[in-house]
C-alpha cells in the first residue's frame, strides 16, 4: 500500500468511525454490543471482534500501523458505508441495525448526542 492509499484509507476510517476509542470499549462491555451481529459458533461476533481492533487501531500512532492494520481499516469504512444505506425506517435508537454499526465503531445517531432527535 502506498502513501497516497494509507491516506485516503486514514482519512475515511477517521471519518467514519465517529465513536471514541473509551466510548466503544463501553459500549463493546454491553450486553447490546455482544447480541448484535453474526456469531461463530456461538462465540464473539465479527463485529464485536472488529470493535475491540478499532480501539487499538484509534489510540495507535499512525506510524506504528502496518499494512494489516490499514487493511482493516478499509474493511471497516467498507461494512459501514454498505450498513448506512440498509437504515430501516422510524426510530433507530434501539435496533440490532445501529448496534451492529456501532460495534464498527460508528454511531448513526452521533449528531443527536446534543439532545437533538
Amino acid at each position: 500500500m502506498d502513501d497516497s492509499e494509507r491516506k485516503e484509507t486514514w482519512d475515511e476510517f477517521h471519518e467514519l468511525v465517529n465513536m471514541k476509542p473509551a466510548e466503544l470499549e463501553k459500549w463493546l462491555e454491553s450486553a447490546q454490543s455482544q447480541s448484535a451481529g453474526q456469531h461463530k459458533d456461538g462465540g464473539e461476533s465479527t463485529g464485536h471482534a472488529s470493535g475491540r481492533r478499532i480501539v487499538d487501531l484509534l489510540r495507535a500512532k499512525k506510524g506504528d500501523l502496518s499494512d494489516g492494520d490499514y487493511q482493516h481499516m478499509r474493511k471497516v469504512t467498507g461494512y459501514v458505508r454498505r450498513h448506512l444505506t440498509q437504515r430501516p425506517s422510524g426510530d433507530v435508537r434501539d435496533t440490532r441495525w445501529r448496534h451492529s454499526l456501532m460495534n464498527w465503531g460508528h454511531d448513526p445517531l452521533a449528531w443527536t448526542r446534543g439532545g437533538i432527535l
